[in-house]
C-alpha cells in the first residue's frame, strides 16, 4: 500500500534520487487508491451568532435612547422618525452649519395659530408624521375652538387637537386632509451637552420659518408655567408683549403665572425665542429635534414686542420627554 500512494503521484516522492525506489513496479491487482477529495471547508456555525450580535449591536445603536419607543412607533401605522444624534439629517456637504439645518428641518415647522373665546394665541409646531401629526405646547392650543396652521411653503390648513399634557405642556394635533408632509426627525436629548450648538425654528411675531442660533446654556432647569387655559389664549394680545409667563428659582417672569402651574425639566438655551416660538423645534447640528421650545425671559416692564426681545434665556422641553408621552397623547388624553 505505501508503494501505491506513493506511485500515485498524491504523495511527493522523498526517494526520488534513489532508482531502486523510483523504479519499483506497481502490482496491477492492487487497488487504485481513493481519488483525492479536497477537505471540507471548515463550517460556518460560530458566524450566525456572530453576525446576528452585531445586527442587533448596531439596531440597538440606531435607535439610542428610547429604544422601546423607536420599535413601537416604526413598526404602527404613523411613522415618526426617531434617531439618535448621531443621525445626519443635514447632507454632508452642509453638516455642521446653520444653513444646512434650516435648509433641512425648517419644511418640518409650523405656524399655529389657535382661537377660542378666551382669546387668540400664536406659536409653532413640529410635524412629526406625513399625514399631519403635529407636536406643540399645550399652552399654544389650550382651550381652542378653531386651529388653523400654515406650513413652510404656504399652505394653510384646518387643524383638531388629538391630545393634551398640561402637567407637561405638551399637545399633539392633526391636520385634516393632509398628506406627503415633511417629517422631522427626533432626536435624543439624554445626549445633549452644555455648550452643544444648536439652532431654534419657528414663528416668532408671526414671521414664519425664523432661524435663530445659539448653545445649550445649561441641562435640567426647572422652569415652572400656567396650565390655566386662559392664560395660553392671552398670550399673543400684547399683555406683557405675549410672552408665555413662567417661573423660574422662585420669581416670575413675563406675568402672572397663577394659581393652576406645572414644573418640568427644561433645557436652556441662548438662542434667540420670541413670542410665537413656543411649541417650535430646538434642533442639534445634525438636523434632530432635540426639545420643543416652551419659554422665554423677556425685560421686567417691557411694554411693546420689540422691547420684549430675547435676551438669550429660552427653554424647551427635552426631545425624550415628549417621546415619552406620544403614546398617551395620540390616545386622546386631555388633562
Amino acid at each position: 500500500m505505501t508503494e501505491s500512494l506513493r506511485d500515485s503521484g498524491e504523495y511527493e516522492n522523498p526517494y526520488q534520487g534513489d532508482q531502486q525506489y523510483a523504479t519499483a513496479p506497481v502490482n496491477p491487482e492492487w487497488p487504485p487508491p481513493p481519488a483525492y477529495a479536497p477537505a471540507p471547508a471548515p463550517k460556518k456555525r460560530k458566524r450566525g451568532p456572530v453576525a446576528l450580535l452585531a445586527a442587533v449591536a448596531i439596531v440597538a445603536a440606531a435607535i439610542g435612547g428610547g429604544t422601546a419607543y423607536g420599535i413601537q412607533e416604526l413598526t404602527g401605522n404613523d411613522t415618526v422618525a426617531s434617531s439618535s444624534t448621531s443621525t445626519n439629517v443635514v447632507p454632508s456637504s452642509q453638516k455642521g452649519t446653520v444653513s444646512g439645518v434650516a435648509k433641512a428641518v425648517s419644511p418640518s415647522i409650523v405656524e399655529i395659530s389657535a382661537d377660542s373665546n378666551a382669546g387668540s394665541s400664536t406659536g409653532s409646531g413640529v410635524i412629526i408624521t406625513s399625514d399631519g401629526e403635529i407636536i406643540t405646547n399645550n399652552h399654544v392650543v389650550s382651550g381652542a375652538s378653531q386651529i388653523k396652521v400654515r406650513t413652510n411653503d404656504g399652505k394653510s390648513y384646518t387643524a383638531k387637537v388629538v391630545g393634551t399634557d398640561s402637567k407637561k405642556d405638551l399637545a399633539l394635533i392633526k391636520l385634516e386632509n393632509a398628506s406627503g408632509l415633511k417629517t422631522a426627525t427626533l432626536g435624543d436629548s439624554a445626549g445633549v451637552g452644555v455648550g452643544d450648538q444648536v439652532v431654534a425654528i419657528g414663528s416668532p411675531e408671526g414671521l414664519t420659518g425664523t432661524v435663530t442660533s445659539g448653545i445649550i446654556s445649561a441641562l435640567d432647569r426647572d422652569v415652572t408655567v400656567s396650565t390655566d387655559e386662559s392664560q395660553g389664549q392671552e398670550q399673543g394680545q400684547g399683555q406683557q408683549g405675549g410672552e408665555w409667563p413662567f417661573e423660574f428659582g422662585g420669581r416670575e417672569f413675563n406675568g402672572d403665572t397663577g394659581s393652576d402651574t406645572t414644573t418640568y425639566k427644561a433645557l436652556q438655551t441662548d438662542a434667540s425665542l420670541n413670542p410665537g416660538n413656543s411649541g417650535g423645534a430646538l434642533i442639534d447640528m445634525n438636523g434632530n429635534i432635540i426639545g420643543i421650545n416652551s419659554a422665554m425671559y423677556s425685560a421686567a416692564g417691557a411694554s411693546s414686542s420689540a422691547a420684549a426681545g430675547s435676551v438669550g434665556l429660552g427653554f424647551a422641553i427635552p426631545i425624550n420627554t415628549v417621546k415619552a408621552d406620544l403614546a398617551t397623547l395620540r390616545a386622546g388624553s386631555t388633562d
